[in-house]
């Protein structure tokens, strides 16, 4: 049998054939892990060049329906079906060239796409247009982030901890700041089907659902692991092996940045807080972040106020992985759609 042949038959065995994901709620927990598995599959497998002598995707077009402004999740999927011999075409929201969200409802997009290409990537607001697309589409359609989940992500991140850790089970994770946005959300799912242990810390008027808290604890359960939320910046990172943030106001939201800058304030990732986990001098300390990030004085923002999530000592420390963690969107994307296509 020869490694690609491996692949696929890994690949088969996810159970994700001619499947969407759309959140990570909707994958088992050995789907879920199996993904992950993946990812670093890929890495190794286009390392290897091995992509280049039996690429899985030839043939295959994937259409990327974007209504957010993207660098990693549009270029990782590009890259991601070219170095399978696919074809990957951009459709832009506003002034994208389509007519989605203007003449066209959804269901009649997803119909219309569906019959020319092979996959659809959506990136936007809504959950429900996502749903929509997959519903209607005929096709496998992947959810690049919206208002609730951002699925891919949380491959890319364990996929990086996995490089760093070697493992994932038994690890505590403590994610600061916007406690309910699409990736603390989706974070949370994804520790708890991992068996990591996750703290939510987050001000009290930016809690997660409790629906969701109690879903996850749930899973968590079976795991022999806690999803827990803390209000104390510096007590909840207590024990964090990783620390991770997100910037403290999503696509969308920009009519909140006052609010949620004052808010966010004490909940920035420095040094103090790095050094509040008690791993940061023994090498048991990773810094995550899903990036744009607004670290420095380089930004139109940053420029104004300076760095908010994540100040840029830590951004740019060694036990920083946020480039590693960005590299990966490519590779656990590639896991994610094959897993779906071959």
């Amino acid at each position: 049998m020869t490694p690609t042949q491996k692949t696929v038959e890994f690949l088969h065995g996810i159970g994700l054939t001619g499947k969407s994901l759309l959140a990570l709620r909707d994958l088992t927990d050995e789907q879920f892990l199996k993904l992950v598995q993946a990812s670093c599959m890929m890495k190794e497998r286009k390392r290897s060049g091995e992509h280049l002598n039996e690429p899985l995707l030839r043939g295959k077009n994937i259409a990327l329906l974007f209504e957010k402004a993207s660098t990693r999740t549009r270029c990782s999927t590009i890259n991601a079906v070219r170095d399978e011999g696919g074809q990957a075409e951009y459709l832009g929201g506003e002034g994208g060239g389509t007519q989605y969200g203007k003449k066209e409802s959804v269901k009649d997009t997803a119909r219309v796409l569906g019959r020319l290409f092979d996959g659809m990537m959506y990136r936007g607001f809504a959950q429900a247009t996502v749903e929509a697309l997959a519903k209607w589409s005929g096709v496998p359609v992947w959810n690049g982030l919206t208002d609730q989940w951002h699925p891919t992500q949380i491959l890319a991140d364990f996929q990086t901890v996995i490089e760093h850790f070697g493992s994932l089970k038994g690890l505590t994770l403590a994610f600061v700041g916007d406690g309910r946005d699409n990736v603390c959300n989706s974070l949370m799912v994804g520790c708890a089907k991992a068996g990591i242990n996750m703290i939510d810390v987050c001000p009290p008027e930016l809690s997660p659902a409790e629906s969701l808290v109690a879903e996850c604890q749930a899973i968590a359960a079976r795991n022999g692991c806690q999803i827990c939320i803390s209000h104390d910046p510096e007590k909840g990172c207590a024990g964090a092996n990783i620390l991770y943030t997100d910037v403290w106001v999503s696509m969308g939201e920009e009519a909140l940045f006052q609010q949620r800058y004052q808010l966010l304030r004490p909940f920035q990732v420095d040094m103090k807080m790095a050094r509040s986990t008690g791993n940061l001098d023994n090498g048991k300390l990773i810094f995550l972040h899903c990036l744009p990030a607004f670290h420095d004085h380089e930004t139109t923002v940053s420029r104004e106020v300076g760095a908010m999530e994540v100040s840029d000592e830590v951004f740019e420390a060694p036990f920083s992985k946020v480039f590693d963690e960005a590299e990966n969107r490519m590779h656990s994307i590639k896991a994610m759609i094959l897993a779906s296509l071959v």
